[in-house]
């Protein structure tokens, strides 16, 4: 179970700095 959890934080943590790196492009290039 807590191999689950840490895989879903991984996921959120991934998640959320592709999204910011995503933010910031379209910052730039937008």
């Amino acid at each position: 179970m807590d191999i689950f959890i840490q895989q879903i934080i991984n996921g959120l943590v991934l998640g959320s700095m592709y999204a910011l790196i995503a933010l910031g492009y379209t910052m730039v290039y937008g």
